[in-house]
């Protein structure tokens, strides 16, 4: 018996970070500062496009977190992290002594090979993949207005990228009402990596709500990942309706993600 290997919840942990770090360095800029991993995203200085997260079993000096957060407003970017904390538990309380605070203590749920529960769709609604590009204009219109853009616009470059997305193994569902054609939401499961997918970006619009789409979204794309050779799949409910949605689909509570920033004076 091994004594120092991780548990298996210890286990999960470091596999869902590793896909973070993977993820996060993928499109980004990224730079090495102490025990920290810091990524930037070049077009763009949206907080959630920028963020570091730390090694495993990282113990960050006092030097380290203030020149973490200098690499951040040297770029014009908020200081901020997103990590698994118990990945690094000493993290937490040397990032809050260096002026970060919590924004947030997210519930990760996880969905393996035999938990995923099938959901069908409504009647009047089918879950299928986008093919053209009126199915990928319609279904990130309904994701941007179910997240509350008003009057949403989709360009040709926004299909372009959701096009090279699925090139790159990125698998995206839309709803479609049946009877009128049209779109009504959609979700994707990010491109994998270390055999660890995520689920993201689930919306329905208003009109369609409380009906269980978004239930059969989330288990149409769970059932594609873990059929094309996925062990884990991840996500991050955020509402209390959200959670009960996924729990119906076979994701469990299983760890904590938490993002901490600097606040915008």
């Amino acid at each position: 018996m091994d004594l120092h290997a991780p548990s298996d919840a210890l286990a999960l942990d470091q596999q869902l970070q590793q896909y973070v770090r993977t993820v996060a360095t993928r499109d980004r800029d990224a730079e090495r500062v102490g025990p920290f991993t810091a990524t930037f995203d070049p077009h763009s200085t949206n907080p959630y496009l920028n963020y570091a997260f730390p090694d495993d079993g990282a113990r960050p000096t006092t030097e380290d977190v203030a020149a973490l957060a200098a690499v951040y407003r040297a770029r014009d970017r908020v200081p901020r992290l997103e990590f698994l904390p118990a990945v690094a538990p000493k993290v937490e309380a040397a990032l809050a002594a260096g002026g970060f605070a919590e924004e947030g203590r997210l519930v990760v749920m996880t969905c393996a090979v035999g938990d995923a529960v099938a959901l069908a769709p409504p009647q009047g609604i089918a879950i299928e993949a986008p093919i053209t590009d009126d199915d990928l204009r319609g279904m990130r219109v309904a994701q941007h207005s179910a997240f509350g853009v008003e009057e949403p616009e989709v360009d040709a470059d926004e299909v372009g990228r959701q096009r090279a997305s699925m090139a790159a193994g990125t698998l995206l569902a839309l709803a479609r009402d049946t009877t009128t054609g049209s779109v009504v939401g959609g979700g994707v499961a990010t491109v994998p990596a270390g055999g660890v997918t995520e689920i993201a970006g689930i919306g329905v619009l208003a009109s369609h709500r409380n009906r269980g789409i978004a239930g059969a979204i989330t288990a149409h794309l769970t059932h594609a990942a873990l059929a094309g050779g996925q062990t884990t799949v991840w996500l991050t409910p955020g509402r209390d309706d959200a959670h009960r949605v996924y729990a119906r689909a076979g994701f469990r509570d299983t760890s904590t993600m938490l993002h901490m920033s600097i606040p915008v004076a």
